[in-house]
């Protein structure tokens, strides 16, 4: 019987089945067989060994024979017929995959940067990473140089994974510590504690004190109890002071601070200082509309009100008596050191005027006086300084029709009067003028009797009528319905002011003090 020959094996397929198998690209570990001043030859136990150049060792002088390393298979077989490793290309390759399994966009990372190339720095992080220049630190492009060999630490901006680019940030690492900082001490103020900070900035309307790591407001007016121009005034950038936490916003990440408020306010003691009813002394700081702030003391301002500047004058704005920087005397009139308030008169540390008007201001007294202001309704004549009184319309002629005193008056101009009431406590007093002359009107009823025919000269053409002047300051009025006048004919073109007319008397009224005359069936003119 006779058997099947088993094929023979050879030895080189024996060998070859021996060996490991070994893709291209793929990542495995091999024996450093031997170290050589250029390159290392590592037995990946193939076929043949592979040699990778000394440049791709992080440490030459560490290598020994013997040593187990990662590679990477670059390609199975070369021209020469050996396997082409790279150390390398194996690092870099654990690396990107250590990168992707462990960390993401926005996480933080250590590095040192390596060498300074075109637009910034190439990182080492595992596997080699850009930075660009601007993001190397908080203020713009810094030194590169100087970062070059540094451990530090970064923030993953992006992660290509087509193209296998990381590019990262130490100045987003350094905001987002600095943040972090911020909100650790912001979260560990407390109001009314005592803070070390320095002057970081001055503006106008106060100063941005560090408090390591922390920006905080202190106001202006929180800087001194007294009025100051400007921070500068007190501070300077770069000093070092003490400070009182007045407010924490922790959510706007806001600090307000103090620095007044280390010293006993001035206005612990004003109400025992500055009883009301006391004269004192200050400095006019500031003009408003409604007033002037005086500063009594630093810290202690008093508001004059713009009614307690002069018992009659009529002042439209306190400039009209102060100007800043003048010192002055006022008497307390009210304090209230819990609103930190306090009112002042200028015209009470004068004294009242009128505390003895109603002595010398008596009904019927003849007094001189100056025109101070006209209005529509008549005239405020200044007695003295503090006292004025008023002279009406209605007051300043028996027989005339007086519309606005400015017919008569003028500013500045002084005039011979009669006192006709005074009320001192009211501060008023009523003058007059006319009374100053009998009342006329008796003689001018038997002079201008009804009936009677009269000459006078038109003052003023109304469209009620017109008025006549028939004797000096004596006026009448002649109606529209008593004026001879054409169907057709208006009252303007026939009459004129400063016309003459004839006139009769229909109409005398002594209690109304007032003439009706006419010009309808007048009587002929009679030959002298």
């Amino acid at each position: 019987m006779t058997t099947a020959t088993e094929p023979s094996v050879s030895l080189e397929d024996l060998y070859l089945q021996s060996l490991r198998g070994i893709n291209e690209g793929e990542i495995v570990k091999g024996q450093i067989i031997a170290i050589s001043p250029k390159d290392v030859l590592i037995d990946i136990g193939y076929k043949s060994e592979g040699s990778i150049g000394l440049y791709e060792f992080g440490d030459p002088k560490a290598l020994k024979v013997g040593d187990e390393v990662d590679v990477l298979v670059e390609s199975i077989e070369d021209e020469h017929g050996t396997v082409v490793l790279s150390k390398h290309k194996a690092d870099r390759q654990k690396g990107w995959e250590r990168i992707i399994n462990n960390y993401k966009e926005g996480d933080i990372i250590e590095g040192r940067p390596t060498r300074k190339v075109k637009g910034g720095l190439m990182v080492d992080i595992g596997i080699e990473a850009f930075m660009p220049a601007s993001l190397a630190s908080f203020k713009g492009y810094a030194s590169l140089d100087s970062l070059v060999g540094q451990q530090l630490k970064f923030i993953i901006l992006k992660i290509s994974r087509a193209r296998k680019n990381i590019v990262v940030s130490h100045r987003d690492y350094l905001v987002r510590e600095k943040d972090q900082q911020r909100q650790k001490l912001i979260e560990s103020l407390t109001i009314g504690e005592r803070r070390r900070g320095t002057v970081k900035n001055l503006t106008d309307f106060g100063a941005f004190i560090d408090l390591g790591g922390v920006d905080a407001l202190l106001h202006i007016g929180d800087i001194s109890w007294g009025r100051i121009g400007h921070p500068s005034d007190v501070l300077s950038v770069g000093q070092t002071l003490d400070v009182v936490v007045l407010a924490v916003d922790r959510q706007a990440n806001k600090v307000s601070l103090g620095l007044k408020q280390l010293l006993p306010s001035p206005w612990e003691h004003a109400a025992a200082k500055y009883p009301v009813g006391n004269r004192i002394k200050g400095r006019v700081v500031n003009l408003v509309p409604y007033g002037a702030f005086v500063e009594v003391e630093p810290g202690i301002e008093g508001l004059v009100h713009i009614s307690e500047l002069s018992w009659s004058k009529r002042i439209n704005h306190p400039s009209e008596m102060l100007q800043v920087e003048q010192e002055i005397e006022a008497v307390v009139l009210s304090v209230d050191p819990k609103n930190q308030r306090l009112s002042l008169g200028v015209r009470q540390a004068a004294g009242d005027p009128w505390e003895h008007a109603v002595q010398k201001y008596q009904p019927g007294a003849k007094v001189v006086g100056r025109v101070r202001q006209l209005t529509d309704y008549g005239a405020f004549i200044e007695l003295e300084d503090g006292i004025e009184g008023m002279l009406h319309n209605a007051d300043i002629s028996w027989t005339r029709k007086i519309n606005h005193p400015s017919e008569v008056l003028r500013r500045g101009r002084m005039v011979d009067l009669i006192v006709l009431t005074c009320e001192a406590e009211n501060h008023r007093i009523t003058l007059g003028m006319k009374q100053l002359m009998p009342d006329p009107w008796a003689q001018l009823v038997q002079q201008f009797s009804l009936g009677s025919t009269v000459e006078g000269t038109i003052t003023k053409v109304a469209g009620f009528g017109l008025f006549v002047e028939i004797a000096a300051d004596v006026e009448g009025l002649m109606h529209l319905s008593e004026l001879e006048l054409a169907p057709e004919e208006r009252l303007e073109q026939r009459y004129h002011v400063g016309d003459k007319i004839r006139a009769q008397v229909i109409k005398l009224d002594e209690v109304e003090r007032k003439i009706g005359l006419s010009n309808k069936n007048l009587p002929p003119l009679t030959a002298s």
